[in-house]
C-alpha cells in the first residue's frame, strides 16, 4: 500500500500518489466506460485513493464513472473534482485564452459556485465531495467571491476541503485569506518546472499542498510517445506541435536513459523525482489501463540519493522542453 501524504497543515492524509482521471474521457485515444471503471477501482487497490475529476471532463460524463467505480466503496475514495469551465451557451461565461489553440469560458460567480456544486454531488452520487477545486479563476469575478461561495459547501456539509487550479501566488494568498485552502492544482513535472520560482515557494510558506498535474507531461515522460495520431488532444500543445515533439524526444533522451540505468522506468522517475520535491506534493498521472496503475505505484519505492537528484537536475533544468503554453 502507498505511503500516504497530508494536504495542507491540518488537512486529511492521502496516498502520496493520486489518480487523474481526465484521461479517461477520449483526450488521447478511444476509452470503454467499462474498463475506465475497472481502472479506477485498480487505483483505489493500489491506494491511489486520490481521484481527481472535473465537471468539465466528458461534460460531467467523468464523475459519473468515478460515482460508478466508488459504488460501495465510497469509504475508500478521497474524491475530488472541479468546477468553473462552462460548456452551455446559455451560462454567462468569461473567455480566457490557454495557449493551446482554443480558449475556455469560465464562470466563477456565487450562484454558479453553488449551482455547480449540486450538479457534480448528483453525478458522482454522493453526499460530500472531498476536494473541491475552482478549475480555473474568472478574470470578472474577484477570487475573494468564488471562494466565499465555495465556504458556503464547506459550512453545508458538502465539501470537506477547498482547493484552487491554475492560479498565481498572489490569488492563492487572497483566497486562502478567506477560507483555509488544502490543495493547489497546477502543471508541474520534470517537463514544465517554472512553478518552481513562484508558486511552489508560496505553497510551502502557506501550509498548502501542490496536487502537479500532468506530472508526466502528458504522457511523455513515459518514453512511449514518439508521434501523435491526429486526433489527439495533445496536438493541441505547444511541447508536441509541429517540431516540438521532435526537438523534445533528443532533448529528453539523456533523461531516460537515466531512468533505464536506476533499473526504473521513465514514469516512475518522473513521479518519484516529484515526490522528492516536497512532504506536501502529490502527483495525479492518469491512465487508461490497469497494468499501469501498479508501475506508477512503484515509483513511491524509487528512493533518489543527493547525487541522483542533482544529477536530475542537470539533465531537465527548468525551460529545458520546446514550447511553452499561458497557462
Amino acid at each position: 500500500m502507498l505511503p500516504k501524504r497530508r494536504l495542507g497543515k491540518a488537512g486529511p492524509q492521502v496516498g502520496c500518489i493520486g489518480y487523474g482521471a481526465m484521461v479517461l474521457e477520449g483526450y488521447y485515444g478511444p476509452s470503454d466506460d467499462d474498463q475506465s471503471v475497472e481502472t479506477i477501482r485498480s487505483a483505489l487497490d493500489a491506494g491511489m485513493n486520490m481521484l481527481d475529476s472535473a465537471d468539465a471532463y466528458g461534460n460531467g460524463h467523468n464523475e459519473e464513472l468515478i460515482g460508478r467505480a466508488i459504488a460501495n466503496r465510497r469509504e475508500h475514495a478521497f474524491v475530488c473534482t472541479k468546477f468553473g469551465i462552462v460548456f452551455d451557451e446559455s451560462e454567462p461565461a468569461t473567455e480566457v485564452p490557454t495557449g493551446w489553440g482554443f480558449s475556455l469560458h469560465i464562470n466563477g460567480k456565487p450562484a454558479y459556485v453553488r449551482k455547480a456544486l449540486d450538479a457534480s454531488l448528483r453525478r458522482l452520487h454522493t453526499d460530500v465531495i472531498d476536494l473541491w477545486y475552482a478549475h480555473y479563476p474568472d478574470p470578472s469575478t474577484p477570487i475573494e467571491d468564488t471562494v466565499d461561495a465555495m465556504a458556503e459547501g464547506v459550512a453545508a456539509g458538502k465539501v470537506r476541503y477547498l482547493g484552487l487550479s491554475n492560479v498565481t501566488a498572489d490569488q492563492v494568498r487572497r483566497a486562502h485569506s478567506v477560507h483555509p485552502v488544502a490543495a493547489v492544482q497546477y502543471e508541474y513535472s520534470l517537463w514544465r518546472r517554472e512553478i518552481e520560482t513562484t508558486l511552489l515557494p508560496t505553497l510551502n510558506e502557506l501550509g498548502i499542498a501542490l496536487v502537479p498535474w500532468s506530472p508526466l507531461g502528458g504522457g511523455f515522460l513515459t518514453g512511449t510517445v514518439t508521434q501523435l495520431e491526429k486526433d489527439d488532444f495533445r496536438q493541441n500543445n505547444p511541447k508536441y506541435a509541429g517540431e516540438g515533439l521532435t526537438a523534445n524526444l533528443d532533448r529528453f533522451a539523456p533523461l531516460l536513459d537515466l531512468a533505464r540505468q536506476l533499473g526504473a522506468t521513465p514514469s516512475q522517475l518522473a513521479l518519484a523525482w516529484l515526490l522528492h520535491q516536497g512532504e506536501a506534493i502529490v502527483p495525479i498521472p492518469g491512465t487508461r489501463r490497469p497494468e499501469r496503475i501498479d508501475e506508477n505505484a512503484k515509483a513511491a519505492d524509487l528512493a533518489l540519493d543527493s547525487d541522483t537528484l542533482i544529477q536530475i537536475d542537470r539533465l531537465a533544468p527548468v525551460g529545458l522542453a520546446e514550447g511553452a503554453t499561458l497557462l
